[in-house]
């Protein structure tokens, strides 16, 4: 076997702020938090090589020494510690209305996945989307402004289209009353019919001047919104294909959001 030396392109704040975590969540839960089979310096490098580069858990098992499925149980367990500390909805449309934003994004993105043989009542393959052709689990992705990912969504499986995920999440709702405030809110064609403070683009052919002028200044406002997707998926390659349960993919990228807001805060 051949050992050489690598480097991890993660800040060492972030690596310190998992491990501090990961303490603190081994002291309120373990009883003999010194019997673990790893550090928690460790267990956060596994948690970031993970996220960073993808790397797979039996590479994380072997270079940590321990076995395979303590890696695995390390790893959900990580996800989690991380995704607790994931912002919450409310709070951040009301920071985002103290701040003065005059709007925010909505996109749904297919995070990819293993096949999985969850069926649905009729016989359809449930994490299968029709749109992307291939499974994976539907997020929903809220943005400030500039384009820059603020919060994340619950995963819903990826036969699920945008608009019904956001009503399942209760998304629409608190969209709602920041469009109250004064904050609405900008999405593609596909929440047409997303109600009162959700602006999309009017659909059809040989529209008037006046609508089509009003869908060029929509696309153009929320364009900066598409790089949101693309901040988690490549800075988190994890993101590009889930080999775990489909589940646990809104955890997943709960935490991958997290980490990104250490690396560049949103506020």
């Amino acid at each position: 076997m051949i050992t050489y030396r690598a480097t991890l392109d993660v800040p060492e704040h972030t690596l310190t702020f998992v491990a501090r975590i990961l303490a603190a969540h081994r002291r309120r839960t373990d009883r003999r938090p010194w019997q673990r089979a790893a550090t928690v310096y460790v267990q956060a490098l596994m948690v970031l090589r993970w996220f960073r580069d993808g790397t797979d858990v039996a590479t994380l098992a072997r270079d940590a020494r321990i076995s395979q499925a303590t890696a695995y149980r390390y790893l959900h367990e990580g996800i989690d510690v991380i995704a607790a500390h994931a912002p919450d909805l409310h709070d951040v449309l009301e920071r985002g209305i103290e701040s003065g934003w005059e709007h925010v994004c909505l996109d749904g993105t297919l995070i990819a996945s293993t096949r999985c043989r969850e069926r649905s009542e009729s016989g359809h393959d449930v994490w299968y989307s029709g749109k992307h052709r291939r499974h994976g689990g539907n997020v929903q992705v809220l943005t400030d402004p500039t384009g820059y990912p603020i919060w994340v969504s619950e995963v819903a499986p990826g036969s699920v289209h945008d608009l019904t995920a956001a009503r399942r999440g209760g998304i629409l709702g608190a969209l709602y009353h920041a469009a109250a405030g004064g904050m609405p809110t900008l999405a593609d064609k596909g929440y047409t019919g997303a109600g009162i403070g959700v602006h999309v683009p009017t659909k059809g052919r040989d529209l008037d001047i006046g609508t089509r002028c009003r869908n060029t200044l929509l696309s153009a406002m929320r364009a900066p919104a598409e790089r949101a997707n693309a901040l988690l998926k490549t800075r988190w390659k994890a993101l590009q294909r889930i080999s775990l349960c489909p589940w646990r993919i809104g955890s997943i990228a709960a935490a991958a959001l997290v980490l990104l807001h250490l690396q560049a805060p949103a506020w």
